[in-house]
Parts: C-alpha cells; structure tokens; sequence
C-alpha cells in the first residue's frame, strides 16, 4: 500500500468526462513530476488545470508524510487514472413537446506519486 516512499490524491465528482480525463493522464503516466506539471502546462485542454491541482496535492502529501528531504526530480507518476462517477441526467425540450436526454457525466481522478 501506500509507504514512505509514495502518495497519493484524489479529487471526486469532477464535471469532466472520465474518457477525456483518460485522455490527459495517459500522456503523464509513467513520467517525471517536472516533466508532467510541463507537459499540463502546455495541453489545450480544460482537464489539464484540474490535473495539475490533483498533482501538486499528492507532490504536497508525499513531502507532508516524509521526514526526508524528497527532490522533484526523483518523484514519477506510479498511477493516473479517471474512474466515472454518477451521470447527472438531464432533458433538454424539443420541438413537438419532445424531450431529449442530456447525460452529464463526471469522474474521479486519482493520481499517486512514487519517490524514486
């Protein structure tokens, strides 16, 4: 499970779709810390702001829950990954008296880090 030597954050009920999410954290997996806050910097996406909130609280727990000094560049991203959460379903009136639905997804992303 989690050692001194890793953390992890999660952030739940994000109004983002989990297969956009996925989209973002797939690009960072498996990278440095200073590479991925890099890599959101500069991605288009709406997601990437989130993502970068979620990691800089795993970086702020794994250096609240250790006594040694951890460097930013010996931290790679162990897990990312986008779970979905509940649908909110909505209906959106239509010519006629029709009723169409919206479905608005949301995820849970978390995000754990591993000191090298």
């Amino acid at each position: 499970m989690n050692n001194n030597n890793s953390s992890k954050a999660t952030n739940k009920y994000l109004r983002l779709s989990p297969h956009k999410a996925r989209r973002i954290l797939e690009q960072i997996r498996g990278k440095k810390y200073n590479e991925a806050i890099l890599i959101l910097n500069f991605l288009p996406y709406r997601s990437c702001k989130t993502i970068t909130k979620i990691l800089q609280s795993a970086y702020s727990n794994i250096i609240s829950n250790t006594t040694t000094e951890i460097d930013k560049n010996q931290l790679i991203i162990k897990k990312a990954f986008a779970n979905p959460g509940p649908i909110l379903k909505r209906f959106k009136p239509r010519a006629q008296g029709r009723a169409f639905p919206i479905r608005k997804p949301t995820c849970h992303i978390t995000v754990e880090l591993e000191n090298i």
